[in-house]
């Protein structure tokens, strides 16, 4: 007799027995860190190297009132890009990387893996026995078990969790859209100072088009992009090194006391208010240091921290205490105090010049790629409407491309700099955005060296006040310029905030009530193997979010349908809240009912950083899967009886016996099954709230994530289903 508890398993439970095929990760060689870290200044480090342009204008938008307030703007600059991108990013955050991806879904992710805070109830416990699935046990009775278990109990703190990982989204992409526009606008007014004659009109559309042209070479992907611009920032760091040692020789060598926190002290004892809105301006001395975490993905974190201890860091002091030594000697040149400072014997100035504009093109991508980066992680972990992710790197999967996210970005940032047209407004609406995610970024690397690290409190306490105080007190500085320009990255991330809390809002409640309407297995067993209809020739594989159980389009199908296929087969896509799912273990199969019925129940298990291929490379590993499943079935009873499991990877010989006769019976059904075709059965669903619902539940169902689902891709376009193979059941869903 058939037990509906032994049926109706979770797919997950068949992850227990299997033993991982995958080879130890390589160690990478000192060579290819090298090759890295070069290709990394062209992506990561463009943003904050070309910072030196604009910084100390925006320090002193109203002049220099006191020479010495040039060396206590220096302290601030010196100890803000130290303990910030130094230490906090460099030394600290790209340990926190969820197997070589960064950003802040990246720390969500390694949270949802020891927490149970994700509200998509597709994962398994024995989702853990994936090799890249990270977890560490938390030890009762400590104080990391006490925050797990009232972040466990409390879904309103598992809403400010998610809101925050979306704000901090909505700030990186709101990154993404500024950087280019002040970068680009920074660098072309270089012009007037050789050529006072030059007209703002001129300028401006000189840098709208240097950043179309910037967009439009986006598709051509990270490697190449790096590869073409990581020399041309290789030698934009050491001529701002040079310029830096020049400028300190020739006009004030003394600039070193300026190390002296003490003149930060004297600064603000002298400007007060002023001193403190002054911070805005500081704060962009790191703009591009979220970057670092983000770019994450794209390189490795001893790549990135090699080429910030090794060049990055040493040129940007030298820089800025270039500057700041030229500015003590000459206080009202600092509106263009970088241009100004270089000399101005055309065989300098010139290259300078060109070399500064075409790196303030480069770092635009530091932003550019981050975006891209953590919109992939969103869309897989169902926070951000689907949309075409390409891979432009087949070594290094971290490396995506964008294309509606990308031209959005570039008539988002031509708006911005037509709007503005001035650096001043556009840099206190950038500080507003790059502290807002580094404050979101130090909230949820505190959770994860409590949890996941299991550091001392203290110490974490120690953390979050001091990089959360120090960030609080910028955002502070910052917010005051709402009117000047600061309501730009606000509006940008509400909006962004309220898309994507919609569409994952939406998500799960679409979720729940396929969980809720499942199809009895009872009731599939009743009708018996034909399942009360013609079997065609053929795979039907029937796409569903339920990780167990058969969805309630299945019995909509049967009613509205004469014949179904004679191999069926329920597939869950999931993603893991891990970054990657090795080949060997994405599928696992379990069969619905006895033999005869010739129903299978899949599990296909992705990380964010994977991709579905545009080939038929995952219809032959789906069925080469079920072929294993049916042959190792054999080999140790059925699955009901025995709960063994098999990976698609797993070949088992063995003499041949009665079941191995059946099995190879079975197995000659597939191939010819396979050889009749594939189809993919997918829902076309309309999701209505009831009347009973509230006003804002219709208002987010009906209107809300109603639209957002008819403007993005489908299911069939992310999965790369062929349209001829595919066959949409309609549904309606009242949630």
């Amino acid at each position: 007799m058939w037990s509906l508890d032994q049926i109706d398993q979770p797919l997950g439970d068949d992850a227990a027995r299997v033993q991982s095929m995958q080879a130890p990760p390589k160690r990478v060689s000192t060579a290819a860190t090298l090759r890295l870290a070069f290709l990394s200044l062209g992506v990561v480090y463009g943003d904050i190297g070309t910072s030196p342009l604009y910084v100390f204008s925006n320090i002193f938008p109203d002049g220099i009132q006191h020479r010495e307030d040039v060396l206590g703007a220096l302290s601030l600059i010196v100890y803000t890009i130290t303990l910030i991108a130094l230490v906090k990013y460099v030394f600290i955050a790209l340990r926190s990387g969820d197997n070589g991806e960064g950003g802040t879904f990246a720390l969500y992710s390694l949270i949802c893996r020891h927490v149970k805070v994700n509200t998509i109830s597709n994962q398994h416990p024995t989702d853990r026995e994936l090799t890249t699935y990270s977890f560490r046990a938390v030890p009762e009775k400590s104080h990391a078990h006490k925050v797990k278990v009232a972040l466990e109990k409390s879904q309103t703190l598992q809403k400010i969790l998610l809101v925050l990982v979306l704000l901090g989204t909505s700030m990186v992409i709101g990154d993404g859209m500024l950087s280019p526009a002040i970068s680009v606008l920074s660098s072309v007014r270089g012009l007037r100072v050789a050529h006072l004659s030059v007209s703002d009109d001129a300028i401006l559309v000189l840098a709208l088009v240097i950043l179309v042209g910037l967009f439009c070479m986006q598709r051509i992907g990270t490697a190449r992009v790096g590869f073409m611009f990581a020399p041309i920032i290789f030698v934009w760091f050491l001529a701002i090194g040079a310029l830096g040692v020049y400028n300190i020789v020739v006009h004030d060598p003394s600039i070193f006391k300026a190390l002296n926190p003490h003149y930060i002290i004297r600064y603000f004892g002298r400007q007060k208010t002023r001193g403190w809105e002054s911070l805005g301006g500081v704060f962009l001395a790191i703009t591009g240091a979220e970057a670092l975490f983000a770019d994450l993905g794209h390189f490795s974190a001893s790549s990135i921290q090699l080429a910030f201890t090794g060049m990055v860091f040493p040129c940007l002091l030298a820089a800025y205490m270039g500057q700041a030594a030229y500015l003590m000697k000459l206080p009202d040149d600092v509106n263009d105090a970088f241009y100004k400072s270089i000399p101005k014997t055309p065989a300098v100035y010139w290259p300078v010049f060109v070399i500064a504009t075409a790196s303030a093109v480069i770092a635009s991508q530091a932003t550019i790629s981050a975006t891209f980066s953590i919109i992939k992680q969103a869309v897989a972990l169902g926070c951000f409407p689907r949309v075409k992710i390409v891979h432009t790197s087949y070594k290094y999967l971290g490396q995506v491309y964008i294309p509606e996210v990308n031209w959005l970005l570039m008539v988002a940032c031509l708006v911005i700099t037509a709007g503005f047209r001035e650096t001043m407004q556009i840099a206190n609406a950038y500080g507003i955005a790059v502290v807002g995610v580094m404050l979101v970024t130090t909230l949820l690397m505190a959770l994860v060296m409590l949890i996941i690290w299991q550091r001392n409190l203290l110490l974490v306490l120690a953390f979050l006040v001091v990089f959360g105080s120090l960030e609080s007190t910028y955002i502070s500085a910052v917010l005051v310029k709402v009117e000047k320009g600061g309501w730009v990255p606000l509006a940008i991330g509400a909006f962004l905030l309220i898309v994507m809390y919609t569409w994952h809002y939406g998500t799960t409640e679409r979720h729940s009530f396929e969980l809720q309407n499942k199809v009895s297995l009872g009731w599939i067993l009743r009708l018996g193997p034909g399942l009360g209809m013609v079997r065609l020739p053929g795979i039907g594989l029937f796409y569903t979010e339920l990780a167990h159980g058969v969805p309630s389009i299945f019995s909509h199908f049967l009613t509205h349908f004469p014949a179904i296929h004679s191999i069926l087969m329920f597939v869950c896509v999931k993603y893991l809240p891990v970054s990657t799912v090795p080949k060997a273990e994405r599928f696992h199969i379990r069969r619905i009912g006895p033999r005869e019925f010739r129903m299978y129940r899949c599990a296909v298990r992705y990380g964010y950083k994977d991709l579905h291929k545009k080939d038929d490379e995952f219809d032959e590993l789906l069925f080469q899967a079920l072929r294993s499943f049916v042959r190792y079935e054999s080999m140790v009873g059925s699955v009901e009886n025995s709960d063994d499991s098999i990976e698609s990877s797993r070949v088992i010989s063995a003499e041949p016996t009665r079941s191995n006769i059946d099995s190879e019976d079975e197995g000659d059904f597939l191939g010819r099954a396979r050889q009749d075709g594939i189809v993919h059965i997918m829902g076309n669903t309309v999701m209505r709230a009831r009347e009973a619902s509230s006003f804002w539940k219709r208002v987010a169902i009906n209107f809300g994530y109603s639209f957002l689902r008819r403007i993005c891709r489908g299911s069939s376009v992310v999965y790369h289903i062929p349209h001829e193979s595919l066959l949409h059941v309609g549904v309606v869903y009242d949630v």
